[in-house]
């Protein structure tokens, strides 16, 4: 069993095989939103405040924090968001940026156990992200592509993902702390970018045994009924293995797919978290009524 623990300052969540899915909320990212990358590039956060809130109400174990905006000083835009939602929450964070400086703006205002989005195969990338990682004792997710590109091949992306979990441990970092992203491709462009996945999630954690992730909603990109395609996606990902994402989970098809996985995969015991969240309470005064019903009911047959 491997268990990858991210923490906060006050609470720790525990990816792993025999444990439930760990959904990492994907709001806080300007990237596509371009309103949430004007107001965050002029010191307002006030859409960040509430898309905190609304990922939480929705069961987000996790949120990722992104704050990619063109022309923008992303590390000291990164590092002011991180400190503004510690302060609103006590979930774990994955600090999510392709700039090596902006990670490390993130990572050092961060109190607990980060997860860092992302390291790839890349030479480069290995040689500044990894020392990071091990600096900050963080946790990474692993995104199985390099110079050449995203392969097709699954047995590419597995030589790729086995390659960064290698480097990590040359860097000091234990398999459990890479978290590997397998690559989600667009069904409606892939054909077979589902089978790739559910291949590689099976394959990643019987023989590299690492824990997974990934950016779910990319295999719907360009279909209609998205979060119907995403739902199916998430079901299947989970009994191949997959033991996180990065979503959106303000969809309700798509956590109720989650909840529904984990029930299946004995991940929730006894049912309890489906029943708390599903099961219809009585109405109001139903019972009272029920016991007058079967109270008037004894007393005609005793008369």
């Amino acid at each position: 069993m491997t268990d990858t623990v991210i923490s906060s300052h006050k609470k720790e969540v525990v990816i792993g095989f025999e444990r439930p899915f760990v959904v990492i909320g994907e709001r806080i990212n300007p990237t596509g939103r371009k309103l949430l990358a004007a107001e965050m590039a002029a010191g307002d956060f006030s859409r960040v405040v509430s898309d905190v809130e609304a990922q939480l109400a929705a069961g987000a174990h996790m949120l990722d924090v992104n704050a990619g905006i063109p022309l923008a000083d992303e590390p000291a835009i990164l590092a002011e968001t991180v400190k503004l939602v510690q302060s609103l929450t006590d979930v774990p964070l994955s600090i999510d940026s392709s700039i090596v400086l902006a990670l490390e703006a993130g990572l050092e205002v961060y109190q607990g156990k980060a997860l860092v989005n992302s390291v790839t195969g890349e030479e480069d990338r290995l040689e500044t992200v990894l020392p990071l990682v091990k600096k900050y004792n963080a946790a990474v997710v692993a995104i199985s592509n390099d110079e050449t590109g995203i392969s097709q091949d699954p047995e590419v992306r597995f030589a790729i993902a086995k390659k960064i979990v290698n480097r990590a441990a040359d860097y000091g970092i234990p398999a459990c702390d890479v978290v590997v992203d397998p690559l989600v491709m667009p069904i409606g462009a892939v054909a077979t970018a589902g089978r790739q996945v559910f291949e590689l999630c099976h394959r990643l954690q019987k023989e590299l045994k690492v824990n997974t992730t990934c950016g779910a909603s990319n295999v719907s990109f360009g279909l209609p009924n998205r979060n119907g395609i995403n739902a199916a996606f998430m079901s299947m990902a989970i009994a191949s293995g997959m033991t996180s994402a990065i979503t959106n989970p303000l969809h309700a098809e798509i956590m109720t797919a989650i909840m529904g996985s984990d029930v299946l995969m004995g991940h929730d015991q006894d049912c309890m978290r489906w029943i708390r969240k599903f099961r219809e309470a009585p109405p109001a005064g139903a019972d009272g009524e029920q016991r007058g019903r079967r109270e008037s009911r004894r007393r005609r047959g005793a008369a």
